[in-house]
């Protein structure tokens, strides 16, 4: 089992940063890449930024140039720095984690961004 605990959500205006974090607690070593997703009122869950075990990214089109993903691997966390945030980046951003083995999916319990105009 993984454990996945975000932090770092908040109310910024438009334009402005926020850095959220997740912390992997658990069967760290079964880990295989980390994902950042966030879910609008009434829209589908989708995928913002992915970081994989080697480091490498994959980021959604409406976030390139302005989220970094990141990875510290002694400390078992994965970060989104996000930034020049706009209102239709207000979600709730959820941490998730996929087994290498098993394919299995984590997900975190979700932190609340909310960017005004």
């Amino acid at each position: 089992q993984v454990q996945l605990v975000e932090s770092g959500g908040g109310f910024v205006q438009a334009g402005g940063s926020l850095k959220l974090s997740c912390t992997a607690s658990g069967l760290i070593s079964r880990i295989n890449s980390m994902a950042w997703y966030r879910q609008a009122p009434g829209k589908q869950r989708e995928l913002v930024a992915t970081i994989r075990s080697g480091g490498s990214t994959n980021y959604a089109d409406s976030v390139k140039g302005r989220f970094t993903i990141s990875r510290d691997n002694a400390k078992n966390t994965a970060s989104l720095q996000m930034n020049s945030l706009k209102p239709e980046d207000t979600a709730i951003y959820y941490c998730n984690a996929v087994d290498i083995f098993s394919s299995r999916q984590y997900w975190g319990q979700g932190t609340q961004v909310t960017v005004s105009s």
